[in-house]
């Protein structure tokens, strides 16, 4: 995730839009004969097994909130997440939840996390906070970071981490709120939004451990499938090893965190198709960075994605 910061841009009507991506859809056949987003077609989500949100981040330089919600609206999104508990009206007008809540806390979130006791005090304040605000809202979840190594070991961080969330772990299971530790990859330096060297949490198996560890039924794992290709690849049977501690999940392309077109390494349908064996009822969460048409790119997600 990154800092949200909503920029209106001028952008064609709604309408032209999903006709142009109808059109572009239909040349590569990738909705089978699918017309349109009258409410009738395929475009948007039919088979519904799997609830879908969209990322608002991802979007901000493109769309408004107010957009974002529409389009997530007209194609069968239930969400539009990591937005601020202050804008969550404009996500009621739309009938929209947010699935999961971000945090207040200045900066980047996820650089100074539990796993440096220093940051426990604002991070349980805020925290806090911010499952009082779901809970009121019917927002499921809130996320959680490791933060960055800051010199300490790895059984050091993961110790901290487990002393910091057995903290809030009782208050998320009395609101009923779930707080969801992201795992994000350390590999990719070359941009900013696409990895983050010096993030700790960067294994699976090593989030899980610390998950496992607080033993709450609340403090889930945030199962982030582009950060977790990248680190740990075998995606399917670690949704699998991962099952009901899984709380949220974001999608993106890899290599270089754009679309889910069929040209990029991960094939989503079987990823996606695992999850509804698992039985799993939480979100998807559509969380690429648009390299071009975002309609097109979040209708063909979604699309592909609904199995």
């Amino acid at each position: 995730m990154k800092d949200i910061n909503y920029q209106k841009t001028s952008v064609v009507s709604r309408r032209n839009l999903l006709k142009g991506t109808v059109a572009g859809f239909a040349g590569v056949g990738i909705f089978n004969g699918a017309q349109d987003l009258s409410g009738k077609s395929n475009l948007g989500i039919t088979r519904g097994r799997l609830k879908q949100s969209v990322v608002s981040w991802c979007f901000s330089q493109h769309w408004t909130l107010e957009e974002t919600c529409r389009y997530a609206k007209d194609l069968g999104c239930g969400s539009v997440e990591l937005v601020s508990s202050k804008n969550w009206k404009t996500l009621q007008k739309y009938g929209l939840t947010c699935a999961i809540s971000p945090i207040a806390v200045e900066g980047r979130p996820f650089i100074k996390g539990f796993n440096n006791p220093a940051y426990h005090q604002r991070l349980l304040k805020a925290t806090r906070q911010a499952i009082d605000d779901s809970a009121e809202f019917g927002c499921p979840n809130v996320i959680a970071f490791t933060g960055f190594a800051e010199g300490f070991s790895k059984e050091e961080g993961a110790k901290n981490c487990i002393a910091g969330f057995k903290q809030i772990a009782g208050y998320a299971e009395k609101k009923g709120v779930n707080v969801c530790l992201e795992m994000l990859n350390s590999r990719v330096g070359d941009h900013p939004d696409k990895g983050h060297p010096g993030y700790q949490g960067d294994h699976i198996d090593y989030c899980m451990d610390i998950l496992r560890s607080v033993g709450s039924p609340k403090i889930k794992l945030l199962f982030d499938i582009y950060h977790v290709q990248i680190m740990d690849g075998d995606v399917i049977r670690r949704i699998k090893e991962c099952g009901e501690m899984i709380g949220h999940v974001h999608t993106a392309g890899n290599p270089g965190r754009g679309e889910l077109h069929l040209d990029q390494e991960l094939n989503y349908k079987p990823i996606m198709q695992a999850l509804v064996d698992i039985g799993y009822q939480g979100y998807v969460g559509q969380e690429f960075i648009p390299t071009g048409d975002p309609l097109e790119g979040l209708s063909r997600a979604v699309h592909l994605c609904d199995v």
